[in-house]
């Protein structure tokens, strides 16, 4: 079982920060050093100086190294979004974006969120300038388009695993129903995916753990693994910043049930929080401090509840078949 963090390489500098890392896990993924933002300052050029730093940390701690993103609709530069760009030069600026940065990481980057959240609540294709504005020439056709990445992406780095990674698509329901048809007609038709990544952004304490855990069944009886991707469980926080203290009870509650969900099967191969430290969690910029205290670790660095109860749960292994 792999044990994960999305992780920033700015932070990598802190002691704490980085000595916490090195010893918990033995996954990471940048959360945003390998986005298109980042990576590409201009039509021409690739700066992977922030990603490289991800890969030589994990290198030096023998953890293996998760790629995020290569398509998405969101965080893309303004050159690119404000580029008036027909389909056909789309077409060939992702493909050529995909084969460099694949092959750039060929060997370092075990596995790849492809494409990252092109469905909306309903299980429809999320407009962006990858599907319809302008597309890239198959615009109104589905998941050709998400087809078409996959295919790139494969033949970019045939060794890498392949993953399409969505949020609220954890339980049952209209999204997780369109990616489930989705990854059954692409195994159907041997278009290259390897996984489905489940980001698991807990908004509540009421998680619906049977409905999870039957998605993660339904989808490795596809043919394909699952990794929980982005997993954090937000709480409500007091005027002093604080959760209660039976909310971070429960919250440990959540985490142990979704890690055991995970391991009751086979093919679920991975867990991996995005961020591990409350002290750097997107969360409390997200909601405007009004939520917060989502991750294993608080803003010290100290285990809380949710961090023993996730240990206690891969203590016990996966249970017997």
């Amino acid at each position: 079982m792999l044990i994960g963090t999305a992780v920033r390489p700015a932070q990598l500098s802190e002691r704490a920060y980085a000595s916490t890392l090195a010893r918990e896990y033995n996954m990471i993924e940048a959360e945003d050093a390998m986005k298109w933002r980042t990576l590409r300052p201009d039509t021409v050029s690739f700066d992977f100086r922030q990603g490289d730093e991800v890969v030589r940390f994990a290198e030096a701690h023998q953890m293996k190294i998760r790629g995020h993103c290569l398509v998405w609709g969101r965080d893309n530069p303004d050159w690119l979004t404000q580029g008036s760009f027909t389909p056909a030069r789309l077409r060939k600026q992702l493909r050529e974006h995909i084969t460099r940065v694949m092959k750039h990481y060929a060997g370092e980057v075990f596995a790849w969120d492809v494409i990252n959240e092109a469905m909306d609540e309903n299980g429809n294709i999320r407009d962006s300038i990858w599907y319809n504005q302008p597309g890239i020439g198959v615009s109104g056709k589905g998941t050709a388009y998400i087809e078409q990445v996959f295919r790139w992406a494969h033949k970019a780095d045939p060794a890498a695993l392949l993953f399409y990674n969505e949020a609220e698509g954890e339980g049952l329901n209209r999204k997780s129903d369109a990616i489930y048809a989705m990854i059954k007609d692409f195994k159907r038709r041997r278009v290259p995916i390897d996984g489905v990544g489940l980001q698991m952004h807990i908004p509540a304490l009421d998680a619906d753990i049977p409905a999870i855990a039957q998605n993660i069944s339904r989808l490795t009886a596809l043919g394909v693994q699952v990794h929980i991707t982005e997993l954090d469980v937000s709480l409500p926080l007091d005027s002093n910043g604080q959760p209660q203290p039976t909310d971070t009870e429960n919250q440990a509650k959540v985490y142990r049930d979704i890690v055991r969900a995970c391991l009751a099967n086979q093919d679920c191969t991975a867990i991996e929080t995005w961020g591990f430290s409350d002290k750097y969690s997107w969360i409390g910029s997200h909601t405007r401090g009004t939520r917060g205290g989502a991750l294993p670790f608080d803003r010290s660095y100290q285990p809380k509840p949710a961090y023993r109860a996730i240990q206690e749960e891969l203590s016990a292994g996966r249970p017997p078949h």
